[in-house]
């Protein structure tokens, strides 16, 4: 008989808070890195019907670029979404125990809050030329306007089950 293997599959998909102000710090070759904890929250009904919430709380490790990026955008209280896979790291605490933690280390995090959204929207706009106040006038035939409302239908009907509640999410 065949030996069956294990397929190496490690993803981890995960929403919430921020519990804790990051930690920002490099290696000794000055890598990059970010440490913080997430709590994603879950809501279910027990089997007397009513609403019930369990917490999950893990700690979130990202390194390079990544950690980077989440400088100025992640503060206590932060939501993000993050792809990435568990890892587990053992060390010895300063009173001797040997200790492990399991941790996520991220691929891809989704800042999520508006009011980042919104500055970054603000920094758009800003480097874009404010349109003039006078009517452009419309030298078509109407044909544009058709097609553009056959976008809009379109776009009403896209497939945004990846989402996960969140407009606009990319991972």
């Amino acid at each position: 008989m065949s030996e069956l293997r294990m397929p190496d599959l490690n993803t981890v998909i995960i929403a919430g808070n921020l519990t804790n102000n990051p930690t920002f710090g490099e290696t000794n070759d000055k890598t990059p890195v970010v440490n913080f904890h997430l709590a994603s929250n879950r809501r279910f009904r027990d089997n007397k019907g009513q609403v019930k919430e369990d917490v999950c709380f893990v700690g979130v490790v990202a390194w390079d670029s990544l950690a980077r990026s989440c400088k100025g955008k992640l503060v206590k209280g932060s939501s993000v979404v993050i792809s990435g896979e568990l890892q587990s790291r053992k060390w010895t605490s300063e009173d001797g125990h040997n200790r492990t933690i399991v941790e996520i280390k991220a691929r891809k995090i989704q800042f999520l809050d508006k009011f980042n959204n919104e500055k970054k929207n603000e920094e758009e706009t800003n480097k874009v030329d404010e349109p003039s106040s006078e009517p452009v006038p419309n030298e078509g035939n109407g044909e544009q306007d058709v097609e553009l409302s056959k976008i809009d239908e379109a776009i009403e009907k896209e497939d945004r089950t990846n989402e996960f509640g969140y407009k606009g999410l990319e991972i």
